[in-house]
Formats: structure tokens, C-alpha cells, sequence
């Protein structure tokens, strides 16, 4: 078995961790777009993370990784009776390659089973793969347009739908999607955009120590990967079970009406089309406060969400590349803060949250940097988003009567804070 890179050891890229881990949280938050220039670690962060997410338990012999405690009635190796046997395994990790098939991807009639067996059987692809767990799409720009129509409604429905070849399946697919692409070689369609819940652009450092950093670590991974990862070890179980307590928490957040018009404004003040763009923000800031251990969402949970899931959204020109005026999202944040937040309900003790990384929207340094991993295995918490000492937390994602349930009741915005247009330009700006 390959061991697989820290997620703790990678160096910066605060932002894709924060992306990563709010989806880890919440699938609901509809998967990440890593935008950026070839050699960043855009792949190893995704099998970093993958590694640490919780184990899932399924239904033995169930090609469809059902959860026995709640199996899927349509389930194609079904019926299973809720409660039965189960067997423990690791989330699943799936690459979709560049040249998949849409049969290698969905599934299709089982030809083989056809002809020695003269029955009618499905054989499943990449989606019910990934059940429950990552799909990886890398180069995901190059791509035909109608996997990425397929990959996507299957992500935001939960659901993946095949009808041919006298086949007609539905099965679960719920996943932590990642695309990664780099804009030299194509943008997406804008409705193909939109579809994607969180934006990142990385870009490699251009800090010597840094680089140098990143190669040491790498040097020292190649030549012992498991002794490499021992030395992390601490810091892994660590995440791995902040991942877990955050998913637990999560179905208990509350998302205030006054931080929902908040949202609504931001949106509304960046002039996006439709209402997708203020679904994901709630559900980001959810799963940040969740990840901080909040019991409410607050005005830098909104702030974090609204950086992350606008960018590629705004309205802009064709050729304009993703970006947000941070300026104007602080003024709309400000002028339709309802006041102090509430304290967090059933405790925390999560602490206050890193400080939004400084790097211009692209995923540059780290803002400090330990030569030796034992030392950085703990100062790293600090370092970003993804490992400040918190409280653990993580819950089943909740449907959306469950989020319509924690809205609080309803307090008036203060007067005066019409969001203004304004024109928004990408450049520097933070898309992280």
C-alpha cells in the first residue's frame, strides 16, 4: 500500500486547505475548483486529505458502499435491511481520467454476465466508486461537456441516473468533488462554472525559503515515506479527528436569518446570476463555523464562505479571469453586520480562527515556516486554516429542511446598507 503525503506537512496553500476541508465537512458546500499553474500540489493535497477522512462503514458484498445503518432503497445489490451487517473501510479515493468513456463513468449493462449468464446486470463506474468518499478530476477543463454536465448533476443531486441499453439504474453518489485545471489550456463554460461550490487559485511561491522547504520535505518523503509519516502522525490524528467532531457539530450550527440577508446582500452586491451563489455561501459558512466550533454562524464565517464561493461567479467580462474586490466585500459585510455575534452555543473552546491569508486571492506563502516537521507538526495549526487548535467537530451533512430549521428567528438589518455596484476586476485580487 502507497503511503500517501501528509496533509499536514504540505507547506501554504492555506486557502485549498480551507476549501478542502469545509467539503470534508459538508458536502453540501458542492465540491472545489482548484485553478493554477502546473507543479502546485494540487494533486498530492487531494490524496493528503483523502487519507484522513473518517472510514466509512458499508454493507458487506455492496458494490455501492451503502451505509448499512441507512442503506440506499434503490440500491441496485439491495434491498438492505437498516441495521444489518457492516464492514469497516476507508474512504474512497477515484480519479477520473482526461479520456473516460461516459459508460466508464456511470456505468452500464454488465456485457459479460450478459453473455455467459443471459441476465440483465449493471455494472457500476466511477460515481458509485467514489461513493461516500473523493473524485478527483484532474484537467478537468479538458474534458468533453457532457462528463462534466453528468459529473456535476451527479454531485449536486446526490444521485446518479443511467438509462441505456435497457438499463435503467439509480444508485447514491454523494462525493467530495475536486476539479483542478490550468487556465493556459481553457476556461470552462460560465454554466459550468457555476456549478462547482468553491474556487482556488494557486500559484507556487516565489519566497526561496519557502520553495526551499517544500523540496526538503519532499526529498525526505522519497527517500522514507513511512518514516517521513511518522512524523506527522500526530498532527494527521489530530485532523483526522477534527474532521469527525466538525461533521458531528455540524447539524447544530445555526444560521441566523440576519447573517442569511448578509449573504443575500454580498451576493446581491456582486451582482451573480441566480441563487446557487448564496446556497453555497450558507452552507460554507456552516461548515466553517462548524469547523471552528462555533454553535452560530458568525461575520467571519460568512467572510471566509463568500471568498471561497464568489469569485468565479461575479459578473465579468468572457476573458476576465475569477476574482473578488475585497474591498467591496468588506463594505457590504460592514454595512449589513447585524452587530455583535452570538456567543457559540454548546461550547467551543474552539478559539479564534486564523486570520485570512495575506497573499493577494492566490495561494502563496505560508506566513511561517519550521525546518524541522516535528516542531511544524504543531505550528502548522497555526499557519492556516487547516490546523489552528480548535475544537473537533464534523456532522452528517443535514438536508435542506434541516437547514431551513436552524435559520434563528428574524432580526432587521440595519438601514443603510444597500449594496452598491461596482466594477470588480480579477488581477491580484484574493480568489481563495
Amino acid at each position: 500500500m502507497n503511503t500517501a503525503y501528509p496533509f499536514s506537512a504540505v507547506v501554504g496553500l492555506d486557502d485549498l486547505k480551507l476549501a478542502l476541508l469545509l467539503n470534508a465537512v459538508s458536502p453540501r458546500v458542492g465540491g472545489v475548483l482548484v485553478r493554477g499553474e502546473k507543479g502546485t500540489a494540487k494533486s498530492t493535497i487531494v490524496r493528503a486529505l483523502a487519507a484522513q477522512l473518517p472510514a466509512v462503514d458499508t454493507v458487506p458484498g455492496c458494490r455501492f458502499a451503502c451505509d448499512p445503518a441507512a442503506p440506499d432503497p434503490s440500491c441496485p445489490d439491495g434491498p438492505h435491511e437498516p441495521g444489518g451487517p457492516s464492514e469497516r473501510r476507508p474512504s474512497a479515493l477515484v480519479e477520473l481520467p482526461v479520456g473516460a468513456s461516459e459508460d466508464r463513468l456511470a456505468g452500464s449493462l454488465d456485457v459479460e454476465r450478459a453473455l455467459t449468464e443471459g441476465v440483465k446486470a449493471f455494472e457500476p463506474g466511477l460515481l458509485a466508486a467514489a461513493h461516500r468518499g473523493v473524485l478527483y478530476v484532474d484537467e478537468v477543463n479538458l474534458l468533453h461537456d457532457h462528463l462534466v454536465d453528468l459529473l456535476l448533476d451527479a454531485a449536486a443531486l446526490g444521485t446518479c441516473y443511467v438509462e441505456r441499453e435497457s438499463v435503467s439504474v439509480r444508485h447514491a453518489a454523494r462525493f467530495l468533488l475536486v476539479g483542478t485545471m490550468n487556465p493556459e489550456e481553457g476556461e470552462l463554460r460560465p454554466q459550468l462554472l457555476d456549478r462547482f461550490g468553491l474556487t482556488v487559485e494557486v500559484r507556487a511561491s516565489r519566497d526561496p525559503k519557502e520553495r526551499a522547504e517544500v523540496v526538503r520535505r519532499r526529498l525526505a518523503f522519497e527517500a522514507d515515506p513511512a518514516a517521513f509519516a511518522a512524523r506527522w502522525a500526530d498532527a494527521e490524528a489530530e485532523l483526522a479527528e477534527r474532521i469527525s467532531a466538525a461533521r458531528e457539530r455540524l447539524a447544530g450550527v445555526r444560521l441566523p436569518d440576519e447573517r442569511l440577508e448578509q449573504i443575500a446582500a454580498v451576493c446581491a452586491g456582486f451582482e451573480v446570476d441566480g441563487l446557487r451563489a448564496d446556497l453555497v455561501t450558507a452552507n460554507a459558512a456552516l461548515a466553517h463555523a462548524a469547523w471552528h466550533g462555533r454553535g452560530a454562524v458568525a461575520d467571519e464565517d460568512v467572510r471566509a464562505a463568500a471568498r471561497l464561493s464568489l469569485p468565479h461567479r461575479r459578473r465579468r467580462d468572457p476573458f476576465d479571469a475569477p476574482g473578488l474586490d475585497e474591498s467591496l466585500l468588506d463594505e457590504l459585510l460592514d454595512g449589513t453586520s447585524p452587530g455583535e455575534d452570538p456567543p457559540p452555543d454548546g461550547g467551543g473552546g474552539g478559539g479564534e480562527p486564523p486570520s485570512p491569508p495575506q497573499d493577494g486571492g492566490r495561494q502563496g506563502p505560508a506566513t511561517s515556516l519550521e525546518a524541522s516537521p516535528e516542531r511544524n507538526a504543531s505550528s502548522s495549526h497555526d499557519a492556516g486554516p487547516s490546523h489552528d487548535a480548535g475544537p473537533e467537530q464534523n456532522a452528517a451533512p443535514s438536508e435542506d429542511a434541516g437547514l431551513a430549521a436552524r435559520f434563528s428567528t428574524r432580526r432587521a438589518i440595519p438601514s443603510g446598507c444597500r449594496a452598491r455596484r461596482s466594477t470588480l476586476t480579477g488581477g491580484s485580487s484574493r480568489a481563495g
